[in-house]
């Protein structure tokens, strides 16, 4: 349903046009209101009204903030290079005025004036990255007391495998024989590697795993 800005405190009753004092309403909510105030427009939907007051009197330090370093960072980027900015308002429109579905991938492509004129081809997905960092900075692994489970390890990397590489294993027999794809839970100079799935563990020669992605510190995927 489009929504509209309404003033909380009507402006015929001294209301501003901060945005403490804004918010959204629908059109017939907007139009049935019109310069009553809250208090007695809401009278009969006591939990709506304290809500709305409560918004009201939050303090907006941290908008304030962000929209700051906003502009503190597009006018840093502008002595670099070229830079332009959109609304959402533009960007909605730019969407629309395509026929693409609402999506965040699809308006982050719409944004600005450069978003007018985009192509995202039928089938197209986004490849989301997410940061997952490059493990713990725990040396050892501890026990339920918190005393430490062994030794350090000494090793980084065997027959080009790391701790948190994505793998894809082929176990050809045995009481867990078939094929996984999961990070590496743990490697060892032996050559012998472990795999963690959903319900077991599962170690494996390293002849039998496959690298699909080195531990960088970031997920691939697309949706």
């Amino acid at each position: 349903m489009p929504l509209q800005v309404e003033h909380i405190q009507p402006r015929a009753a001294g209301g501003s046009n901060r945005v403490s004092n804004l918010t959204l309403a629908c059109q017939p909510c907007n139009q049935n209101k019109g310069s009553r105030p809250i208090a007695e427009f809401l009278k009969g939907k006591p939990d709506r009204l304290k809500r709305i007051q409560a918004q009201a009197k939050a303090p907006l330090k941290d908008a304030a903030a962000v929209n700051a370093s906003r502009w503190a960072l597009v006018n840093r980027l502008k002595e670099q290079m070229p830079v332009t900015t959109g609304s959402g308002g533009r960007t909605k429109f730019n969407r629309t005025q395509q026929h693409y579905a609402k999506d965040h991938w699809i308006d982050a492509a719409c944004v600005g004036e450069s978003g007018k004129r985009v192509s995202i081809r039928t089938g197209m997905k986004p490849l989301v990255i997410t940061s997952k960092g490059r493990g713990r900075h725990q040396v050892v692994r501890t026990d339920k007391f918190g005393f430490p489970r062994g030794k350090a390890g000494r090793i980084k990397r065997v027959h080009g495998f790391s701790t948190g590489d994505l793998v894809r294993l082929y176990q050809p027999r045995g009481k867990y024989a078939g094929t996984y794809t999961a990070r590496l839970s743990g490697i060892r100079a032996t050559g012998q590697f472990d795999i963690r799935t959903p319900t077991v563990t599962i170690t494996a020669s390293y002849k039998n795993f496959r690298l699909i992605q080195p531990n960088d510190g970031f997920a691939y995927a697309t949706h």
